[in-house]
């Protein structure tokens, strides 16, 4: 019976000290990071235009490169919910029909997004996989200095909800919350833009923004 006991209590034994190990990881984890974001921006059609646009004409986006905040809540060591705070600015470009005319300027964008993610632990490298849901809120946007000459006054481009893809990697450093993280994102969400000349509505397209969004940069849990 005593070498029963002992042997179940050695058995409680080896359970606890992983279990443990796993309860000194944080709840709140949070990143700082290098953030590429590369939208398409390309027009998939068009709802008025009075000015006649040149057949065939078709939109670029710019790339951009941005510092990125994350914040991220583990319910369970698996399972976590993450959002990311971030400004980025892009200008939409003719790459056809009106090719290399400007025709958005410095369009000011925040992607509020919220991502539930499931993660694996590797023996400290952590991948993981995720899903959400996003706001593209663009907070100023000017028209493009190729459409000022033509009469355009403003230019807007629609507030949108769209959804997000994700996945990636925590690799820690050392025992004390610090790591390295490496993430790629790939959002859908169209956006429509409107030039106005005047109060007259002259021009409104339907564009796919689609952008990859990729990120590296340290992290802390906590």
């Amino acid at each position: 019976m005593k070498k029963l006991l002992a042997a179940g209590l050695v058995g409680a034994a080896m359970i606890a000290v992983p279990a443990q190990a796993q309860d000194e990881d944080g709840k709140l984890q949070v990143k700082l990071l290098g953030t590429l974001v590369a939208p398409d921006g390309k027009i998939t059609e068009v709802n008025t235009d009075i000015v006649g646009l040149p057949a065939g004409t078709q939109t670029e986006a710019n790339d951009n490169v941005v510092p990125t905040a994350a914040i991220e809540y583990f319910f369970t060591p698996n399972f976590s919910i993450e959002t990311i705070c971030c400004l980025t600015q892009h200008d939409v470009d003719a790459v056809a029909g009106l090719t290399g005319a400007e025709l958005v300027s410095d369009g000011k964008l925040i992607p509020a997004t919220f991502t539930a993610k499931y993660h694996f632990d590797l023996e400290g490298v952590k991948p993981y996989i995720g899903a959400g849901a996003t706001y593209f809120w663009w907070v100023d946007v000017k028209p493009g200095a190729d459409t000022i000459p033509l009469g355009v006054t403003r230019t807007t481009l629609s507030d949108e909800l769209g959804l997000v893809l994700q996945a990636g990697t925590d690799i820690a450093i050392g025992d004390d919350g610090f790591g390295i993280t490496l993430d790629a994102k790939r959002y859908f969400v169209d956006t429509t833009a409107r030039w106005f000349a005047g109060d007259t509505l002259a021009i409104e397209t339907e564009h796919k923004l689609d952008p990859w969004v990729v990120s590296a940069g340290v992290s802390y849990r906590f």
